[in-house]
């Protein structure tokens, strides 16, 4: 026979009469338990009764608790709601795990004030004890269903970043950190990027031994020590994926060195074979921006000059030789090559910083014909850039504050970034012997404001010499954004054609892309 209002009303007052003599009134409190098989009403007053009075009765906890999941999972939303929001009224001694593995998975409800509810009740158990519910969390991650682990893995990568220090403890972010890396022997490429936002914001990996543990973990993902297959796209994106994870990481004392040795040695040389992952990717360009971005950061490097080598042979391709002249003296119609000012950025930028390690490189390892083919290459294409950098400079010339807000305009200013960058180090190259002091910052990246007083709104001559400063030029806020440049008309830009600006992209690949299918999982509920 169902248990009435009235029974579970009779029973809550023996019990909350009781005081100190509870555990002798098991049956009022199995009375209560029992109102989870009445109506709704009875139900409500069951999931707010049983964790009030859960503490007195140790041998009846596993019923209770249990009581308290079947509420959880009622047909009532309203019920299952005030069922979840008392459960961290059980979270107790050795009940936290199991509390926090039951939140766990009812983070897959498609509710949304459920959903926050739960979200709710598992930061509340954090704050009671971090470890123990940070074990619930990564046995679902590492044990459950697909929905619940990709859930979890969510749950971290945002809410830890929010919980205090005295809740994050030491001891809580090493457990964090101990627990990642168990995971990331098998994950998906959207998996691997929410977990490294999860362990590069702990505090305990914040110093320069941290950032190196950081980057052992990205390259063990990364799979480096395995040649490259060019025309798989997950091998692809896994090893993109990994670079960008590991880019922020890199600084004077954690070193590049590995990336950048792998991207000479296997990327490079299968640079026009590679298999984008995404479709509207440009595959080439974005893999030599990462070199780009890499290379200020590498070190001592076993094979410098054979990597020089392959660099600078990738450089060579990209710069194409003048057009051979006819009789009168004028190049041949239609056969002016295109200058691809944005690939050759990257490369001459990833050229300029490994040749600062083996200065003599175009002197002593490059023989005179070859120095010399060389030579005509960049005499070519510093006459091409120095056409574009005064049409830039014209159509900017006079524009200030709105004018030069447009998209047209900003996409002038950054193509103008590009060819002075080239400008700069061309002219480092033709110094004798070549020089590689000069210092420019690459054309997708930010610029750094001088410390000074606050500059003036430049002018459009100014913003023609480079002059800009970083509230004006106002870098493209998507990473993914393609934007094309469009020379202005005229004998060289008719004749080389247009260039690719081109932001850095984000992973956009589906779940399951690169990283290994994960093996099936137990389904249904295991709490």
């Amino acid at each position: 026979m169902a248990v009435t209002i009235e029974e579970l009303y009779r029973n809550y007052g023996i019990l909350a009469d009781a005081k100190d003599n509870l555990s002798q009134h098991k049956d009022a409190y199995q009375g209560i338990l029992d109102g989870v098989k009445g109506g709704p009403k009875e139900k409500r007053l069951a999931a707010q009764f049983i964790p009030k009075f859960f503490s007195s009765f140790p041998e009846l906890a596993d019923a209770a608790i249990n009581a308290q999941l079947d509420l959880c999972e009622d047909e009532d939303v309203s019920i299952r709601r005030q069922a979840i929001k008392e459960l961290p009224r059980f979270a107790t001694g050795e009940n936290i795990f199991r509390v926090a593995d039951i939140l766990t998975q009812l983070l897959q409800t498609d509710d949304t004030a459920e959903f926050n509810q739960v979200n709710a009740a598992l930061i509340s158990i954090f704050k009671m004890d971090a470890k123990g519910t940070l074990g619930g969390l990564f046995s679902q991650i590492l044990q459950g269903e697909d929905i619940v682990r990709e859930r979890a893995i969510k749950f971290l990568s945002t809410k830890l970043k929010t919980l205090p220090e005295d809740v994050m403890t030491k001891e809580v972010e090493e457990y964090v950190f101990t627990e990642t890396k168990k995971v990331m022997e098998d994950v998906t490429g959207e998996e691997f990027v929410l977990l490294m936002r999860v362990v590069s914001g702990l505090r305990v990996l914040q110093s320069v031994n941290g950032r190196q543990q950081l980057v052992e973990l990205v390259v063990e993902q990364a799979d480096l020590e395995q040649a490259l297959n060019p025309a798989d796209p997950d091998v692809v994106d896994r090893l993109l994926q990994c670079t960008r994870q590991a880019l922020p990481l890199f600084s004077k004392n954690v070193h590049s060195t590995r990336f950048v040795t792998y991207f000479c040695e296997h990327v490079l040389p299968n640079l026009s074979t590679l298999t984008s992952p995404v479709a509207e990717l440009d595959i080439q360009l974005e893999v030599l921006k990462l070199l780009a971005e890499m290379s200020p950061f590498c070190g001592d490097m076993e094979k410098l000059e054979a990597n020089l080598n392959t660099l600078f042979t990738k450089l060579v391709e990209f710069m194409p030789l003048p057009p051979e002249e006819v009789e009168n003296g004028e190049n041949s119609a239609g056969e002016e090559p295109k200058l691809q000012f944005s690939y050759v950025e990257c490369l001459l930028f990833s050229f300029h910083q490994l040749g600062k390690k083996l200065p003599d490189f175009l002197v002593d390892k490059v023989n005179a014909e070859r120095l010399k083919d060389f030579k005509i290459r960049l005499q070519y294409f510093a006459r091409g850039l120095q056409v574009y950098i005064r049409q830039l400079r014209v159509a900017l010339q006079g524009k200030t504050g709105d004018a030069l807000k447009t998209e047209e305009n900003k996409i002038k200013v950054v193509a103008l970034k590009i060819t002075n960058n080239i400008n700069v180090l061309i002219k480092d190259l033709f110094h004798n012997p070549p020089s590689y002091k000069s210092t420019v910052t690459l054309s997708w990246k930010p610029v750094q404001k001088p410390d000074a007083a606050a500059p003036k709104r430049p002018s459009g001559e100014e913003v023609a010499s480079g002059a800009v400063a970083k509230k004006q030029i106002t870098p493209l806020p998507r990473r993914d954004a393609r934007q094309i440049y469009n020379p202005p008309s005229g004998k060289y830009s008719a004749s080389i054609g247009n260039f690719n600006y081109e932001q850095r992209g984000g992973f956009r690949g589906g779940r399951g892309r690169g990283f290994g299918a994960r093996g099936s999982r137990s389904r249904g509920r295991i709490y």
